[in-house]
């Protein structure tokens, strides 16, 4: 049997991935800052992973309190360590736990626990997961105002299973990926109400690899 693997940084090369600002960033800072000003009473947010900064910067701009926490110090966190154990932080520290796309870097062993932490140290949290495979999208946009029509459509080898410990799904080591067997979005979102009340959950129509839950702690 393969042992289970434990919590640690991702195997690309995180100090040039770092550099990078893709139009991807500013999407998700975007849809970010959009989801949380639709919470009541927002004023203190945990950002785990901050990656290249851009959702933090946005977020101070915006006048709130932000702490960054980050299992790699490559990327200048406030606070670090595994998000499966966040003691050092106390129940409702926040209002807002942000964690976008970064979950699926966590061996299977460690989710439920890191859920269970988030739920405790806030009072809402915005989860954003990656989709397996390729998408192809068709959108229509007729020029009436608040009308937007889009359909995605995900192609990926559904029998590909994940290996953790050998054969990560990508080099960005993907534990799990949203649409991978036992991760359809219904069985992903009762895995998160367990923990959560799910508020909304839509697919990024402008990011279309990323499946959105808005969530309240339970």
């Amino acid at each position: 049997m393969s042992p289970i693997p434990t919590p640690g940084v991702m195997p690309l090369d995180r100090d040039a991935w770092k550099q990078e600002l893709n139009l991807s960033n500013f999407t998700n800072a975007y849809y970010q800052l959009r989801d949380v000003k639709r919470l009541p009473g927002v004023k203190r947010l945990l950002v785990v992973g901050p990656g290249q900064g851009l959702d933090t910067v946005v977020f101070k701009w915006r006048g709130y309190d932000v702490t960054t926490f980050d299992i790699d110090d490559t990327f200048g966190p406030d606070v670090l360590g595994s998000v499966h154990d966040l003691g050092r932080f106390g129940d409702r520290s926040f209002d807002v736990v942000i964690a976008s796309h970064v979950l699926e870097h966590l061996p299977l062993a460690y989710l439920d626990a890191a859920l269970g932490e988030i739920a405790r140290v806030s009072r809402y949290a915005l989860v954003y997961l990656p989709v397996a495979g390729r998408h192809m999208q068709l959108r229509v946009i007729p020029g009436f105002r608040y009308l937007d029509l889009s359909v995605v459509m995900d192609v990926f080898n559904y029998f590909a299973t994940p290996d953790g410990v050998t054969k990560p799904f990508c080099s960005g080591q993907h534990y799990w990926e949203v649409g991978r067997p036992g991760f359809s979005v219904r069985r992903v979102r009762h895995r998160l109400e367990k923990q959560f009340e799910v508020l909304d959950a839509y697919r990024n129509r402008d990011w279309t690899p990323s499946y959105n839950f808005v969530l309240r702690s339970v």
